[in-house]
């Protein structure tokens, strides 16, 4: 099987050279060159446009910012359509709107190419190390049948639909670890403005209900004020607009997710949108007055 994989970006280029590590051969494409560079000295091929891709791959891979870019790579000129044929697969792995899934989807098909959306969670650590939560929408022969390919990439696969439910659970996920994290960042700032220490807070409660995988991803990381980027603000901040704007379309209000979204362009205007979506601890700090460390 050839795999063209398009986004070679903090996620992407790690999850293609899992895919190399397991024995696929691949088909790499991205503006950055260098990133391209890096996939052909461990053995991928590189094609100049999206449309080459297709033309020598058997399944195509996306890994794209948002909902505009997986549209002009799959729908725009040397884009995937353009060389759309039966027995091609898509699978697009970015985090983007589902109506926009569904949009992909059904001009593909007119051209017999079948396509899976399947965004993934669990920032770069696991991409690198091929432990991905991957949420699938699609039909199920085509998900059983790159089941494997995906399992590479991921230690959770799993199939939440028809095409768009991938992107719709993704949604959900990004609510629930924005409000996490959100949550955390009010409980440390209030124990380390009352003189508690905050590492002693996180342990003791770290095994209880409120423990959760984000709390013990984010919090050492807060405490040692460490905020490179796993997942940027700007990115959540485009995942939680997609959050909204769909559950407007579905009629269903987020008033919590309203109230994260606005702490986050807060932090975007005091210039830390490419910081990790943990620095939203400070903007809390930043009305106590309090720095959570260790």
């Amino acid at each position: 099987m050839k795999v063209g994989f398009i986004g070679l970006g903090i996620m992407g280029k790690p999850m293609s050279k899992n895919l190399i590590k397991a024995g696929y051969s691949l088909i790499v494409n991205d503006v950055n060159k260098a990133a391209v560079a890096e996939l052909v000295a461990l053995g991928a091929e590189s094609a100049a446009t999206a449309r080459e891709v297709v033309e020598r791959a058997d399944v195509v891979i996306t890994m794209l910012p948002n909902s505009p870019h997986v549209k002009q790579v799959a729908l725009g000129e040397n884009g995937i359509i353009e060389a759309g044929r039966p027995g091609l697969v898509y699978i697009d792995m970015s985090s983007i709107a589902p109506l926009v899934s569904k949009e992909v989807s059904a001009k593909l098909a007119e051209k017999g190419v079948e396509m899976l959306d399947a965004p993934v969670s669990g920032g770069e650590p696991k991409a690198i190390d091929g432990t991905l939560s991957i949420m699938v929408g699609g039909k199920q022969e085509v998900f059983d049948k790159y089941y494997d390919l995906l399992k590479v990439m991921g230690s959770s696969v799993v199939r939440t639909g028809d095409i768009g439910a991938g992107n719709t659970t993704k949604l959900a996920n990004q609510i629930i670890v924005a409000l996490n994290i959100a949550a955390m960042s009010e409980a440390l700032v209030l124990g380390t403005k009352a003189g508690v220490e905050p590492e002693l807070i996180y342990n003791a409660i770290r095994g209880g209900l409120a423990g959760s995988a984000v709390l013990d991803a984010k919090a050492p990381l807060v405490m040692d004020r460490k905020f490179n980027p796993g997942f940027r603000i700007n990115l959540h901040i485009k995942d939680l607009a997609n959050a909204i704007e769909t559950a407007h379309d579905v009629g269903v209000p987020l008033p919590l997710t309203a109230s994260v979204m606005e702490i986050l362009q807060s932090l975007k205007v005091d210039g830390m949108g490419e910081l990790d979506h943990g620095a939203i601890i400070r903007y809390y700090e930043k009305l106590a007055k309090i720095e959570v460390s260790r």
